[in-house]
């Protein structure tokens, strides 16, 4: 598969799973790239590290630590709601910095894979943080919801399992077949639109309620 459409449409994808979880659509993109298995091979500098052994040792090393940080010291690594920093609320220490990453790494794929077809990479890197970006506000309130709702810590903490998988099966479906990337976006925006509107309805009901 070849053509803007289609890249533009593997690099929305690969950004959209950063979202999720950053590090296996990293290490899955930049393995396949490495290997030539992937229409993206990050050759072009200055994303030529994407592929490099010493980068997926880097973020193999940052999963494995995030996890020790999750389970040892109990830290949270999901934000407890969409845009709390914006909003004024300090979120936990651990889920704003694997926020901060996954944008990070989805602008890098994006950028990386608009290099590497000759394209301007500037606009991936603002494209890459705002299908992150979407993911997370879409994502946010159905995991923190599912985490209040869990009866105990081994069942919250299966969530990030969950999500890393999530994250893997996104970024792998994306490169099989890239349009599937403006699918995947597609549905993130109506899954926040409807966060969104159902919010608005609690609010508009607890505002009658409190008349």
């Amino acid at each position: 598969m070849s053509g803007p459409v289609f890249y533009i449409g593997l690099g929305l994808g690969l950004a959209a799973a950063c979202g999720l979880r950053p590090f296996l659509p990293l290490l899955l993109s930049g393995a396949l790239a490495s290997a030539n298995a992937l229409e993206v091979d990050f050759s072009h500098d200055p994303y030529r590290f994407l592929r490099s052994g010493w980068w997926l040792l880097a973020v193999t090393v940052t999963l494995v630590l995030a996890y020790a940080l999750q389970l040892l010291l109990g830290l949270s690594p999901f934000l407890a709601q969409a845009g709390a920093a914006i909003r004024g609320r300090r979120p936990e220490p651990l889920a704003a910095a694997l926020a901060g990453l996954g944008l990070g790494a989805g602008a890098l794929l994006f950028a990386g894979t608009l290099a590497d077809h000759g394209a301007l990479s500037w606009p991936g890197l603002i494209g890459g943080v705002l299908a992150a970006g979407l993911t997370q506000r879409a994502v946010t309130p159905i995991i923190a919801g599912a985490r209040a709702r869990l009866p105990d810590r081994a069942a919250r903490e299966a969530l990030t399992v969950y999500m890393d998988a999530a994250s893997l099966v996104l970024a792998a479906l994306v490169a099989l077949l890239h349009p599937l990337g403006y699918v995947a976006v597609a549905l993130l925006g109506w899954l926040y639109w409807r966060g969104r509107s159902r919010g608005g309805e609690r609010h508009a009901g607890l505002r009658i309620l409190g008349r």
